[in-house]
């Protein structure tokens, strides 16, 4: 990697301003959008696939899919932690990229390969998997999983680093924002067209369709790396972690000094060169301790670290509330992609005039309204907000994520009301019976989440990236995908308590979720069920969002260096000259030696300083 393409966010070259910009997402929303065409559709769909050529009962093959989702965003960690330490951005992206186009093609030719499918083992049984294909679907299925947590992971801090400069604050905003709409219009066609073809043309078709896309999308990325701005890897996150904790608690036995200006940092010129600073703030004051330099130590790794790194730890500290606040929603999201799927495909009328919808193809209503919506936002809403606000994306972060989070719930009420209607009528007549409720009827739980959705995840991705160290971005905003991971095994998590709970109390001894009939199940009570859970869950949220306080940076280390290089020039004892910035500075031991060296005044209001 070359030396202009490896400068972080604070320190770019001038001729790599010129690059990155909207010019460089351009290659990245093309990505996202050819490759989310294919993970949605699959996203909404599987369930049925899982259901159909494999064999699974109902609740393990909502399980299964939520596991292969809930894996895919936690492996995100793998590629956040890879691009920030060993690996650029893009390389990461690119290599885990190629592992997601094998495991997709691997799991297309399972699809279409007869003998590599499980064969029928009867009514009553969990799965039919087992032996050597079972090991082949598993192995497949987690290969992609691998590969798309990868890319997930490092992408959107990826495009992050295009509005690196603090003057491109807003366009950052924007860039977030078409970060979703591009998701959403990949998305849109996906459970359309893909979805459609995976239902009547045969599911290899729909996964040969999204493996080609996400080739194709990972060729169009690496296309644009002579526009990237590209990021030198640092020291890993997870030591500089460790250095804190570890010299915090060897420090223990200190005390604090009564102004943190005592507490060790480097100097401004240095800092301007190595890393962002970030002033010191007062929550977790114990980790101050690690800042604490005591006499005869040598400034080193392990003895003692900066208050900049202090506060990384502290940041991301802060940050762990607020994503285990949204893991909630998120578990509601999973049940739209499995029980809801299920509600359209019983009892409810698919046509469309005289067309069939398949039921996977729903969150195409609430898509195709958020692809209107979110230029609204971006460019109606935004400006209107910031001029009131002062504020670059017109509202924080943290009250664009609790809009999502109130929204969740009220899908999550609607979604129970909505099946007690699909339930009444399909108790009420015969399953062989024609008609039913519209099967549009599902489209106000999609819509409703579907904008909480536009502001929760969103505001997620910003927020962690902006907050983030600035050597710990891309790990930072994979806390995004970690929520939705803990929401996805939550959702399984659930499933077989409220089946195991709901079977000892209840008169059938049955649970609300047993079996392969929807209609003999009471999903609405679980619909209700998480709507309470999410109202608790956001009481939850406004607490912590309300403690938060907000990563404050020092002044601009470009204008500090510029400070430093016009500051004028004092004449030491031995003769050479150093800046007055210099002498002032007491951070380092080579700056301790300049101003031991220079001779003290005193100045006019009797106080001493350096001539």
């Amino acid at each position: 990697m070359g030396e202009e393409e490896g400068k972080s966010n604070n320190s770019l070259e001038p001729m790599d301003k010129k690059k990155g910009g909207y010019t460089a997402s351009i290659f990245i929303f093309v990505l996202l959008a050819l490759d989310n065409m294919g993970f949605v559709a699959n996203m909404v769909s599987m369930v049925l696939y899982f259901l159909g050529p494999m064999y699974f009962d109902l609740a393990t093959a909502a399980n299964t899919l939520t596991n292969f989702m809930g894996t895919t965003f936690l492996l995100s960690l793998v590629g956040g932690f890879i691009s920030d330490t060993y690996l650029s951005r893009y390389s990461t992206c690119l290599i885990f990229g190629s592992i997601q186009v094998l495991g997709l093609s691997l799991v297309t030719i399972q699809a279409y390969a007869k003998p590599l499918q499980p064969k029928f083992c009867g009514v009553g049984k969990s799965s039919c998997m087992e032996g050597g294909i079972g090991f082949y679907f598993y192995a497949s299925l987690y290969l992609w999983a691998l590969g798309s947590g990868g890319v997930k992971g490092a992408l959107p801090a990826l495009g992050g680093d295009q509005f690196g400069y603090k003057d491109e604050a807003k366009k950052l905003a924007t860039f977030f924002n078409l970060f979703m709409l591009s998701s959403t219009l990949g998305a849109t066609i996906g459970v359309t067209v893909v979805v459609w073809v995976s239902m009547n043309k045969g599911w290899y078709w729909g996964f040969f369709i999204s493996t080609m896309g996400s080739l194709v999308g990972f060729i169009v990325l690496a296309l644009g790396k002579p526009f990237y701005r590209l990021q030198v890897p640092r020291d890993s996150p997870l030591i500089r972690i460790f250095q804190v904790i570890a010299v915090a608690i060897k420090n223990r036995s200190l005390s604090l000094p009564g102004s943190s200006a005592e507490l060790y940092e480097i100097s401004e010129k240095e800092s301007a060169f190595t890393n962002e600073k970030i002033s010191h703030t007062k929550q977790f004051s114990f980790l101050d301790k690690a800042a604490i330099l005591g006499k005869g130590t040598k400034a080193e790794p392990w003895k003692v670290c900066t208050v900049t790194q202090v506060e990384e730890v502290k940041v991301l500290t802060r940050m762990l509330p607020i994503l285990f606040s949204t893991i909630i929603m998120n578990t509601c999201l999973a049940q739209l992609q499995t029980f809801s799927v299920q509600q359209g495909n019983r009892s409810m009328d698919r046509n469309l005039g005289s067309f069939p919808v398949p039921a996977p193809s729903i969150p195409a209503i609430p898509l195709i309204f958020m692809s209107i919506l979110i230029p609204l936002y971006e460019y109606l809403f935004v400006p209107f907000a910031r001029k009131i606000t002062k504020h670059p994306a017109g509202i924080t972060q943290l009250q664009r994520v609790g809009i999502g989070l109130v929204l969740s719930a009220i899908s999550m009420t609607v979604a129970g009301l909505v099946e007690v209607k699909r339930r009444h009528y399909a108790l009420a007549h015969s399953p062989l019976a024609p008609g039913g409720i519209s099967l549009f009827w599902l489209s106000f739980q999609y819509a409703i989440f579907g904008i909480a959705d536009m502001f929760t995840l969103v505001g997620l991705l910003e927020f962690f990236y902006r907050e983030a160290p600035a050597g710990m971005k891309s790990l930072s905003t994979s806390f995004t995908w970690l929520s939705l991971s803990f929401g996805y095994f939550l959702s399984s998590i659930f499933v077989e308590i409220i089946n195991a709970v709901t079977a000892r109390i209840a008169p059938s001894k049955l649970g609300w979720l047993h079996g392969l009939d929807i209609n003999q199940n009471n999903v609405n009570l679980f619909y209700f069920f998480l709507a309470i859970l999410s109202c608790l869950n956001f009481v939850n949220y406004l607490y912590w969002a309300s403690w938060y306080k907000y990563k404050t940076e020092e002044p601009d280390t470009k204008v500090q260096v510029e400070e430093v290089n016009k500051a004028p020039l004092i004449e030491n004892e031995n003769g050479s000259k150093v800046t007055t910035e210099e002498a002032s500075s007491v951070q380092t031991e080579e700056n301790k030696e300049k101003v031991s060296s220079l001779p003290l005044i005193e100045n006019e209001n009797g106080s001493k300083g350096y001539n």
